[in-house]
């Protein structure tokens, strides 16, 4: 039985994509490796998001080529994902240590390729038809994939092409078995959720999809989260779901990137600081205590000091639950990165870190208010501390993987486990939970 090892990078789009690897690579009789040592393949699941990210896909694939170089096993090497996606045939005379590319669109095949790079004519296994190998109470379900947005600062649409929104059918198929799993949180992604189904044969809405995904989970107690909307996406149906469907939890993710209107266009998107302001009062208003993540983007080509700060000052109004910071990075291919009006490196760094920085104090003190709350926890695994066994896990505020987590010092519980928790004390984005017995 052939033992394959599964590296990814990136973001949870990736993490379901190495899913699905594995869970084709487990059905057709493989196993898994969780080392080097004990590998007969390796998979690396690449992301090529920004420049940093695709550097970090190559460093990691020619680390693991000089691990093999220096051990005994001969180990095939598969590049999978956006590198492959994004640079296609330049690759193979670069990365003559990787036996195999396989852009994002070709993963299906993944099942072939590693049987040719082994020479298995067959593999080994009843078929199930598994979709997934998740293990916990939470997994994140692809909805979509692809963009039609063509922002300019944005590779995506030339690494996942045009936008196309997965049919119901697949979907529902896999939140079932994901909730025979023991899985209780369903996280749905995509690079622009909000338009789900517009593209289907028969269109459909995200709002639609919510309310059939709750009723989906309602008998296993299931939450139902979404990321990635875009502030065009928010229609009085979607903000309707959000707040009358309990299943689904009142937390919205909406990356603004600017607030400034110029800025805004300049990137290909639309809108303005006005706008909104009038769209996140009216969500504050007609869904009480939900949670708000956005991302903002600091040094954009041009992007002037008085620019900046009122990027600043709109973030500090706001007062976001949650917002992720980035540099502008000029992504090979943009349009952006042919923009006149290049800011400095110092001057970018010097923005960004002054929006770390507020968004931070903002986002520990959002924490810190719930703080005498009574919650339901997911516990998501168990660490050693100076005290002894911890429980780690997070609640309807906190995506998993992005917001920080719920820390409880004592308590019976398994990983994947849902339990009540008073919530005691906080510390930046973390907080202490304590078990209701």
């Amino acid at each position: 039985m052939a033992r394959i090892l599964f590296i990814t990078l990136g973001c949870a789009k990736n993490e379901v994509d190495t899913d699905r690897m594995r869970a084709l690579l487990l059905d057709a009789g493989f196993s898994e490796a969780h080392s080097i040592e004990e590998a007969d393949a390796a998979i690396v699941n690449t992301c090529s998001f920004l420049a940093s990210a695709t550097s970090e896909s190559i460093e990691t694939t020619l680390e693991l080529a000089d691990a093999v170089a220096e051990g005994v096993r001969s180990l095939p090497i598969i590049m999978c994902g956006c590198v492959p996606s994004r640079y296609g045939d330049e690759l193979p005379p670069e990365l003559p240590e990787v036996s195999a590319f396989v852009r994002a669109d070709e993963e299906d095949s993944i099942v072939s390729v590693v049987r040719d790079l082994l020479q298995l004519d067959t593999a080994v296994g009843a078929r199930s038809g598994a979709l997934r190998t998740v293990e916990g109470a939470s997994a994140y379900i692809k909805i979509s994939d692809g963009c039609d947005r063509f922002c300019s600062f944005c590779a995506i649409p030339y690494i996942r092409g045009r936008y196309y929104s997965r049919p119901f059918e697949d979907i529902a198929k896999e939140v079932r078995r994901l909730a025979d799993g023991g899985v209780r949180e369903f996280v749905l992604i995509g690079q622009d959720t909000g338009i789900w189904g517009k593209d289907l044969e028969e269109p459909r809405t995200l709002a639609w999809l919510l309310r059939e995904v709750a009723a989906l989970v309602r008998d296993v107690g299931g939450w139902v989260r979404v990321l990635y909307l875009q502030p065009e996406g928010m229609t009085d149906e979607l903000i309707a779901t959000i707040r009358d469907t309990p299943e689904v939890l009142p937390y919205i993710d909406i990356p603004i990137q600017h607030c400034s209107e110029r800025i805004l266009r300049a990137m290909n998107r639309s809108g303005s600081a006005e706008q909104l302001r009038e769209l996140f009062a009216r969500l504050r208003s007609e869904i009480p205590g939900m949670v708000l993540r956005t991302t903002g983007m600091a040094g954009f080509p041009s992007e002037t000091d008085q620019e900046a700060d009122e990027l600043f000052d709109f973030i500090s109004e706001q007062e976001f639950d949650y917002t992720s910071v980035f540099s502008f990075s000029p992504e090979e291919g943009t349009r952006a990165a042919r923009m006149e009006g290049q800011v400095d490196e110092d001057v970018k760094l010097e923005r960004t870190q002054r929006l770390i920085d507020l968004t931070e104090q903002l986002g520990f003190a959002a924490t810190a208010k719930h703080v005498g709350e009574r919650v339901k926890v997911i516990i998501d695994g168990v660490e050693e501390s100076e005290d002894g066994l911890e429980l780690i896990g997070h609640t309807w505020f906190q995506a998993p993987d992005s917001d920080g987590a719920v820390h409880i010092a004592s308590g019976e519980a398994s990983v994947g486990d849902i339990v009540t928790c008073d919530l005691v004390d906080s510390f930046c984005y973390e907080l202490i939970g304590e078990i209701v017995r």
